[in-house]
C-alpha cells in the first residue's frame, strides 16, 4: 500500500489519513488509487464507519499541479481524463458507501480537496480552517462534484461568488452557513471527530446507510417518490436485527448493542 494514505482500524471504524503534508496533501495519481482502494478494503471489510482526515497542517490543497502543467507537455493537457479517472469515481465511492463517512478538516481544504470533504456525510473542521475554492486562480472551473455541492449546501447566488471570486471560508462561516457540521478549537477537532466517528460505527448503521441514501436522494426526488423511498427504507430497517435490538433495548431500558446487520 501508498505511504501516501495511512489507515488505522479501530474494530468497528478505520481512520484513513491524507499523508502528504510536505505537499499539503494535495493528490497524484498514486494517491487517488491507494485512497480508493483503502476506502473499498475498509467497506468489504465489514467497516461500519470512516473518518477522513489530513496529516500535517492541512486537510488536502486538491490536485498537485506539478502532475498536469502544461508547460511540461507537448501538448495540452486534458483535464477531463483526471476528472472522470480519479475524481469523479472517488466522490461517487464516498456518496455511494453505505456507512457515515465523517471528515475532519485540519487546516486548509482548497480546490478538490474542499469539494472531497464536502462530499463526505458530516464534516468537522477546526477553527483555523479553510474552505477555498481555488480553481479560479488557475482559470478552472470546481470540480469534484464542487459545483454540485456548493450549490445545494448555499445556493445559487454564494456557489457561484465563491466560485468565481475563490474567497476563503473559515470554519465558523461555513459552520453558520451549513456548509459543514460543525467548527471547533483545533485542539479539539480530532478527539470529537474520532468520538463522532465511534458512536456512529456502533449505532444501528443498517439505517444509518438508508438514511444516508434517502437524503441523498431527496434533492431530485419529487414527494411522492421520497416517500415511497422512505416507506422501502423503512421496510428494510424493520426487518435487521438492528430494529430488534434496539426495540428491546428501549422496552427493557438498557443500552443498546447493535451490529450493523
Amino acid at each position: 500500500m501508498s505511504e501516501t494514505i495511512l489507515a488505522t482500524d479501530h474494530g468497528t471504524w478505520v481512520e484513513v489519513t491524507l499523508n502528504r503534508p510536505e505537499r499539503l496533501n494535495s493528490f497524484t495519481d498514486e494517491m487517488h488509487l491507494a485512497l480508493r482502494a483503502t476506502l473499498e478494503g475498509a467497506w468489504d471489510n465489514g467497516a461500519r464507519a470512516i473518518l477522513l482526515t489530513g496529516a500535517g497542517r492541512g486537510f488536502c490543497a486538491g490536485q498537485d499541479l506539478g502532475d498536469v502543467d502544461p508547460a511540461q507537455a507537448a501538448e495540452p493537457v486534458d483535464l477531463s481524463d483526471t476528472i472522470r479517472t480519479y475524481y469523479a469515481p472517488l466522490i461517487r465511492l464516498l456518496r455511494d458507501m453505505d456507512m457515515p463517512v465523517v471528515c475532519a478538516v485540519n487546516g486548509v481544504a482548497a480546490g478538490a480537496g474542499a469539494n472531497i470533504a464536502l462530499a463526505c456525510d458530516i464534516v468537522l473542521a477546526g477553527q483555523s480552517a479553510k474552505f477555498i475554492q481555488s480553481f479560479v486562480n488557475v482559470g478552472l472551473v470546481p470540480d469534484a462534484g464542487g459545483t454540485w455541492a456548493l450549490t445545494r449546501l448555499l445556493g445559487e447566488a454564494r456557489a457561484k461568488a465563491l466560485a468565481m471570486t475563490g474567497a476563503p471560508v473559515t470554519a465558523a462561516q461555513a459552520a453558520d452557513w451549513g456548509m459543514i457540521w460543525q467548527a471547533l478549537p483545533d485542539d479539539e477537532l480530532m478527539d470529537a471527530a474520532r468520538g463522532l466517528t465511534a458512536q456512529l460505527a456502533n449505532g444501528p448503521t443498517v439505517g444509518l446507510g438508508l438514511t444516508k441514501a434517502a437524503i441523498q436522494a431527496a434533492s431530485t426526488n419529487p414527494l411522492e417518490a421520497q416517500l415511497e423511498l422512505e416507506a422501502e427504507c423503512q421496510k428494510q430497517c424493520g426487518y435487521s436485527a438492528d430494529y430488534a435490538e434496539g426495540v428491546s433495548a428501549f422496552l427493557n431500558k438498557r443500552k443498546p448493542n447493535y451490529q450493523g446487520r
